[in-house]
């Protein structure tokens, strides 16, 4: 059993005033909370039902807290509560961003679950660094985490100001960007340390960092002849942008 006290305590974390003010955040699901338990993450308290206990053998070394399904619901931040969280420790990202390796820069996005499956992408193709301008949506949102299915613990995430950012970076690397006017992805020449900018979901990349992007590229669309979507979704188009970059 979990006291009131400690579940107000926890559903604190579902706020971003608290988890700055607490470095702590929250980690929900089976797939996640393995992904933390094999990291460098800090954690501080992980909680299962007994179910999940019984279940899985593995979680016994790591003096979980018990909990009722009834506790988990209000514990969690999602819609249908899992029976496995962890409560983990914010940390620094690692602040060494190899000039030889390939780097994703996010413009101002907003949308939780597109930076968890950008971080999840990135992880898939073995991208180990994102930069982000300050306006993007925070890693440790309680969705992002869900939505990078663990991945958030193998991929540094950055917040900087974008534009000086890349005006730096492109002293020892191209910076190419996603528009909608721009080379074909599908013929495009990539170099394994290009930076890729995937600007916001409705507005892409802004005005600012756009100056900073040395090639344009636009991944075209077969519907010439006949009404289409105006754009894909952000982590959609960063999809196809990093597969066509990475298995070159």
């Amino acid at each position: 059993m979990i006291s009131k006290n400690r579940i107000a305590q926890i559903r604190k974390l579902h706020a971003k005033k608290y988890r700055d003010e607490s470095g702590l955040f929250l980690v929900e699901g089976y797939k996640c909370v393995e992904m933390l338990l094999g990291s460098d993450f800090a954690v501080e308290e992980v909680i299962a039902t007994e179910g999940a206990l019984r279940d899985n053998g593995w979680l016994d070394a790591h003096g979980v807290t018990t909990a009722t399904a009834e506790e988990m619901s209000r514990i969690s931040a999602m819609q249908t509560s899992p029976q496995l969280l962890a409560i983990a420790r914010q940390k620094r990202p690692d602040p060494d961003i190899p000039g030889d390796r390939p780097l994703l820069a996010l413009d101002r996005i907003a949308d939780p679950g597109n930076l968890g499956t950008l971080i999840r992408t990135a992880d898939w193709f073995d991208i180990r660094h994102i930069v982000c301008s300050p306006d993007c949506v925070e890693l440790y949102n309680p969705k992002t985490i869900q939505a990078s299915m663990g991945s958030f613990a193998h991929v540094s995430v950055h917040y900087t100001p974008l534009a000086p950012f890349l005006l730096k970076e492109s002293s020892r690397r191209r910076v190419i960007g996603t528009f909608l006017d721009g080379e074909d992805v599908g013929t495009f020449a990539f170099r394994e340390n290009d930076v890729v900018v995937i600007g916001n979901e409705s507005n892409g990349i802004s005005g600012e960092v756009a100056a900073t992007v040395a090639q344009r590229i636009t991944i075209p669309s077969p519907a010439k002849n006949r009404p289409s979507a105006e754009s894909l979704n952000a982590a959609v188009a960063a999809a196809v942008v990093i597969s066509l970059w990475r298995l070159q």
